[in-house]
């Protein structure tokens, strides 16, 4: 199996359980050893008080593309933490994209960037995730 063929099965075992994901409205648009994107268009449920969209519904499009990313060798992965820096809103209408590519794999830790985009391409957050490898693979091989 090669490293694309892997992380293709990788991410369609985890993205049959992940309720989460699907509920949100997050679509996956490209996975890849290390790395992974997932688009998400701005609903008006997604927004604030502000009339724009939520930080956690940001954050969570760009956690999702960093789980997916870093479980994509089949091995079961989890976030050790993370962080992220908002530096322009998302708008009601928006077409989200998060990518996450691997920085550093080391042993069971990993870390890894996402960058949040809209439509235009202007970045709309930064995200570091640091992982933590687990007992347990998504699929037998």
């Amino acid at each position: 199996m090669t490293p694309t063929e892997r992380a293709k099965k990788s991410a369609d075992a985890m993205w049959a359980n992940d309720n989460a994901s699907k509920w949100a409205g997050m679509e996956i648009t490209h996975i890849d050893e290390g790395t992974a994107t997932l688009d998400l268009t701005v609903e008006a449920h997604h927004c604030n008080g502000h009339a724009i969209c939520h930080g956690g519904v940001i954050f969570m499009l760009a956690d999702s593309a960093f789980a997916f990313a870093c479980n994509s060798r089949n091995q079961s992965t989890v976030a050790q933490h993370n962080l992220i820096n908002f530096l322009a809103p998302g708008k009601q209408g928006d077409r989200l994209t998060a990518h996450a590519r691997e920085v550093s794999l080391t042993g069971r830790s990993g870390i890894y960037d996402v960058t949040v985009t809209n439509q235009d391409g202007q970045r709309i957050a930064e995200f570091r995730g640091m992982s933590r490898a687990i007992k347990g693979h998504l699929f037998d091989e």
